[in-house]
């Protein structure tokens, strides 16, 4: 998967007064990925408490597996949080 190719993520819209379920999809780009998991590690750095920074971790790693699979883990020169340490 190149950088170039986006991830269409599924969203569920809730709230909907029909029994049908509204599914949209939204494009992410690995580039806000890449932007969005460093600013979240950095973040990470000045929290003291455990608990938010575990919070932060599982955020990193879910954010980081809306665009990499573990195929384009092995390809990629970023890895998820949790691999990385």
């Amino acid at each position: 998967m190149s950088d170039e190719i986006l991830s269409g993520e599924e969203i569920q819209v809730t709230g909907s007064t029909t029994s049908e379920e509204v599914v949209e999809y939204e494009e992410i780009s690995s580039e806000e990925v890449d932007r969005v998991v460093a600013e979240l590690e950095e973040l990470m750095e000045t929290v003291d408490s455990e608990n938010i920074r575990v919070s932060l971790e599982e955020a990193i790693n879910a954010i980081f597996y809306l665009v990499y699979d573990t195929a384009d883990e092995e390809e990629s020169d970023i890895e998820p949080l949790a691999d990385a340490a």
